[in-house]
């Protein structure tokens, strides 16, 4: 929108919005049109003689109660879904950075996490995602969310008893992200070791409590349900990258929502899946893998070779 009748003063907030809407929807897709909605707002207040006195507020504002009622709409989408549910890969590449507003995303926003906030309400995930990812205090959240600062704070607690273990209050802030250097070589050895089916390697990476997600929405092959077990996700890493191997596709590393993980292109170069580890106390304790092909376009030319056949 820079040079638009939004103007850079507001393009400035490009990337907190976006990660606010990406916070709430899990979808990039998603995320840029509720972006591109607030810009149009404001351009519409401004023409009709609005005065705007604090832009980031009016803009936070409005692309979160966007958020609200998108996800109002989505929820039935949301219920009939095919399978283990993970949001839209962020993908930045570890040789070249991609989009400011997702080189920059909240490395809070990790698949895991958004998965958790997925048992929330709209407006729950609004008052959790504001206070807990972006800090946001009571008083703002309450503005933003158009409720009071008292039933934020419930709502807040409410959400937090909700998604935590047991449904007890726990600290659900995403432990600290790896450094870099450190994620990018534990996830070269992890997919070398696969690659090669070296399973002591394997194994000696994995959490004892890990557990592997994939998400292909019904459009391409998935597992229908989570396997945990580190012998059972190790041989199920190798049986796929013996298969990738066998189909001419390769992997190339990159950072998955603030995570180290690969994206896998087939022999022609479209995007196959997207593989992102979780990684606490250097060991993996989730995997996901994306490869429903209506959450890989934003990244490019979507391969077929995972894809169902059409019924």
């Amino acid at each position: 929108m820079a040079g638009s009748a939004v103007g850079t003063d507001a393009d400035r907030y490009r990337s907190l919005l976006f990660s606010i809407a990406y916070g709430m929807t899990g979808s990039v897709g998603d995320a840029e049109d509720l972006v591109q909605d607030a810009f149009l707002n404001l351009t519409r207040a401004r023409r009709a003689g609005t005065t705007v006195g604090n832009l980031k507020a009016y803009l936070t504002t409005s692309v979160t109660r966007l958020a609200i009622n998108h996800l109002s709409s989505a929820r039935v989408r949301r219920e009939t879904y095919v399978g283990d549910w993970l949001p839209e890969p962020v993908v930045v590449s570890t040789e070249r950075p991609g989009p400011a507003e997702h080189a920059e995303l909240s490395d809070s926003l990790s698949m895991a996490f958004l998965v958790l906030l997925e048992t929330l309400a709209p407006a729950e995930r609004a008052v959790f995602v504001l206070r807990e990812v972006f800090g946001y205090g009571y008083p703002d959240v309450a503005r933003i969310v158009g409720k009071s600062e008292a039933n934020c704070r419930q709502i807040f607690a409410r959400a937090g008893k909700r998604i935590a273990p047991g449904g007890q209050p726990a600290d659900l802030a995403p432990p600290p992200p790896v450094r870099r250097a450190e994620g990018e070589e534990l996830a070269r050895r992890f997919f070398a070791a696969a690659e090669g089916g070296d399973m002591d390697a394997l194994l000696g990476m994995l959490a004892p409590e890990v557990v592997f997600q994939g998400d292909g929405g019904g459009k391409a092959r998935a597992l229908a349900r989570s396997v945990t077990e580190p012998r059972h996700v190790a041989q199920l890493m190798v049986g796929g990258l013996r298969r990738v191997g066998m189909l001419g596709a390769s992997l190339r590393a990159a950072w998955i929502n603030g995570r180290p993980g690969a994206v896998i292109h087939d022999a022609e170069g479209r995007v196959a899946s997207v593989v992102e580890l979780d990684i606490a106390d250097g060991a993996i304790r989730a995997i996901h893998s994306v490869s429903n092909p209506d959450k890989l376009g934003h990244l490019g030319p979507v391969s077929d070779i995972a894809r169902l056949p059409k019924r």
